[in-house]
């Protein structure tokens, strides 16, 4: 427990939930809403950097306005006995990386669904105008009923404040899951989100990172320079169109993969779609119909205009659905057939059949009323 168990003369710590090289974490509870929060105080050698804390609280005050499903809550932060604390949703459950130790990987369907969600929260901050910059299964909380929640923004910045030719040496995110362009210390933009969430979905379903190495340089190098291995290699269960969609969003350069994470998350609904599976996250696809990136990806298999013609296709139906303002959902690909042939024959059956029954009651009928001769 804290050496103070009030903040603010508001917040009750309760327990410690967890800890990690720049904050600890507790289970806390709001004394004036009377609710459960989550509270992450920060260490005290980064507090008490000035700089440090006015982009902490700049960044904050940034992701308090972010309202999605998919995102958590930030509803406080502070300053007391020089430790900065954010207050936040609080969110049962665990984070990815717990389940994927306990259960080494995930089926396609289950890992699908999960991304979706977390994609399509991240997607929203982006379009608000701030990268994630960090993400990892650490950062991405499921709760019991498989819903999840993005978490830990801690090092988003506005994309109005990051100059396009920024260069830092600082290492903005961790080597496992930084993007190449993180891992050259250039600026991250909302592609940069996409790569990683391409790392979490590669892990998701194998089991293992598409790279791994006993030093952060070595790791970096192999994000910058080296195309991971086919997962279907790890996983043979993994259909190859979810294998050629983690070779476009793992794409050394930006500019190939998905522009943001909003456009990734459409993309893979309309992949599960194609692979039979009933869509997830129908509210965050109706926000919005977005336009698929070409994508010139050196892959084995070939593509129409650099898509893999199944996404493609999946994606279409579901645009023109939205644009047609229809809100029918599909559960499966049979369903989504735009010309019913059994029907239109059954039909065109009947005709024929009531057809050929008019000669045969007109001749009743004149056996029964023969005409007056």
């Amino acid at each position: 427990m804290s050496e103070y168990q009030i903040l603010n003369d508001r917040y009750y710590l309760e327990e410690q939930l967890g800890s990690g090289g720049m904050a600890v974490v507790f289970k806390a509870r709001d004394l004036t809403l009377e609710r459960k929060v989550a509270i992450k105080i920060l260490r005290e050698d980064f507090s008490k950097d000035q700089e440090f804390r006015l982009r902490f609280q700049q960044e904050a005050k940034a992701v308090a306005k972010l309202s999605h499903p998919n995102i958590v809550t930030v509803h406080d932060f502070g300053y007391q006995d020089d430790r900065l604390f954010i207050v936040m949703e609080y969110v049962p459950g665990s984070d990815l990386k717990a389940i994927l130790k306990s259960q080494g990987k995930l089926d396609v369907d289950e890992a699908l669904s999960l991304l979706i969600k977390a994609s399509a929260g991240i997607g929203h901050a982006h379009r608000a105008g701030i990268v994630h910059c960090d993400v990892k299964p650490q950062n991405l909380l499921v709760t019991p009923d498989k819903q999840i929640k993005v978490v830990d923004f801690g090092i988003a910045r506005a994309l109005a404040s990051i100059s396009p030719d920024e260069k830092s040496n600082v290492v903005w995110g961790s080597p496992k899951y930084f993007s190449p362009e993180q891992a050259s210390g250039t600026a991250p933009s909302p592609a940069s989100d996409v790569y990683s969430l391409g790392v979490v979905l590669y892990e998701t379903l194998t089991g293992q990172l598409p790279f791994q190495a006993d030093s952060s340089e070595e790791l970096a190098n192999y994000h910058r320079e080296t195309l991971p291995p086919s997962a279907r290699q790890l996983n043979p269960l993994i259909p190859y169109k979810v294998d050629e969609f983690l070779m476009v969003v793992l794409s050394k350069d930006p500019s190939k993969r998905y522009r943001n994470a909003s456009q990734m998350s459409t993309v893979m609904e309309s992949l599960r779609f194609s692979l039979g599976y009933s869509p997830v996250v129908e509210d965050a696809l109706a926000m919005e119909v977005v336009e698929l990136p070409v994508i010139r990806s050196q892959m084995r298999i070939g593509y129409e205009e650099d898509i893999p013609p199944e996404i493609s296709q999946s994606h279409m139906a579901w645009t023109t659905r939205q644009q047609q303002g229809g809100s029918k959902r599909y559960s499966s690909k049979e369903e989504v057939s735009s010309f019913d042939w059994v029907t239109w024959l059954l039909i065109l059956f009947t005709l024929i059949a009531v057809g050929g029954l008019i000669p045969y009651w007109l001749w009743v009928y004149y056996i029964i009323y023969p005409p007056v001769q």
